[in-house]
């Protein structure tokens, strides 16, 4: 099969596009065959090894990428079952959390995948696992939104933003998204009462106060995202970092995590779980129409390199998505 393989750490160049053989599965496995896969600002942390401690705590590889065939996430239709699954069979149309998703053919846990909604399109679908579930946790679980709640998303055109923006709506509260001016229109199409163009304006400094603040992007320090939380508000801190820093995101965390236990607002580090009720949750929203992934663009699976700068440059929006078949 074709598919995208990484032998060392590095830029998108060390990517290369050969012929391996199809993953074997196990009992608790399925044998997906790929339609599209995502991009997401996991795959080029796992590409460069970043931050360079993740590397030691075992989350990327040591020396060389722990998985060699590229890609966390995607959707296809089920090839293969393992002997021990239940509830799938060949010819499924599924999305969730693969193996090496950038190929033909990937191993997923039969526990990481679901049905596909019948209104996506597989590379719709794509877009979803990773970034739709990232959202649903910020907003439903960690900062437990309701309805009225005041909340803000900064990085609202993002994969993980445009989806929050979403899901905030859907459960009925008041959302800001910040955005650059190309995406004022979009974000709020997708559901933003309130729109700040950051090029412009610096919604730290508009005297608005919010229940919940969600920062996907990073580029505010801390103290100023707390003059924005109300005195017992939310802040969920789900920023990615950039390329070649030692601790790239996790001194962030530890900082958010250091001042939380001094201030009486909530200062929340954005965990990185997986459940699969989740998962449903999202695809729930979708059938329901209240949710839909925003594609940026798609390449074909021998420009996944390309596809991979794209996305390190933090201009997406929405998500970006390789096709497959």
């Amino acid at each position: 099969m074709k598919a995208i393989v990484q032998d060392r750490f590095g830029p998108p160049d060390v990517l290369q596009f050969l012929d391996v053989d199809r993953p074997r599965i196990g009992p608790d496995d399925v044998l997906v065959r790929v339609h599209a896969a995502a991009v997401n600002p996991y795959d080029w942390h796992v590409l460069r090894g970043d931050p360079y401690v993740a590397r030691l705590m075992g989350g990327v590889g040591l020396t060389r990428p722990r998985t060699r065939v590229a890609g966390a996430d995607g959707a296809g239709v089920v090839e293969a079952v393992g002997e021990g699954v239940r509830g799938l069979r060949p010819g499924d149309e599924v999305l969730g959390w693969f193996e090496g998703s950038f190929a033909e053919y990937a191993r997923a846990t039969a526990d990481r995948v679901v049905p596909k909604p019948a209104r996506l399109t597989f590379e719709q679908a794509a877009a979803v696992p990773m970034a739709g579930e990232t959202a649903l946790r910020a907003v439903r679980d960690v900062g437990r939104v309701r309805a009225g709640h005041r909340v803000l998303v900064n990085g609202a055109a993002g994969g993980v933003g445009s989806f929050a923006v979403q899901i905030g709506a859907a459960l009925g509260a008041e959302v800001t998204g910040v955005c650059s001016t190309l995406n004022v229109d979009l974000v709020r199409s997708l559901g933003a009462t309130h729109v700040v163009d950051h090029r412009t304006d610096d919604f730290t400094d508009a005297g608005t106060r919010y229940d919940v603040v969600l920062d996907n992007v990073g580029n505010q320090p801390l103290h100023r995202l707390r003059r924005v939380l109300t005195p017992v508000g939310t802040l969920v801190a789900n920023a990615g970092g950039s390329p070649g820093h030692l601790f790239g995101p996790i001194g962030a965390i530890l900082r958010v995590v250091a001042v939380n236990a001094l201030v009486r607002q909530r200062l929340v580090p954005l965990p990185s779980t997986w459940e699969r009720d989740d998962l449903l949750a999202v695809t729930e929203l979708i059938e329901a129409g209240e949710v839909a992934p925003v594609i940026d663009r798609t390449f074909p699976l021998a420009d996944t390199a390309a596809a991979l700068r794209h996305v390190e440059a933090g201009h997406a929006r929405g998500k970006v998505v390789i096709t497959v078949a």
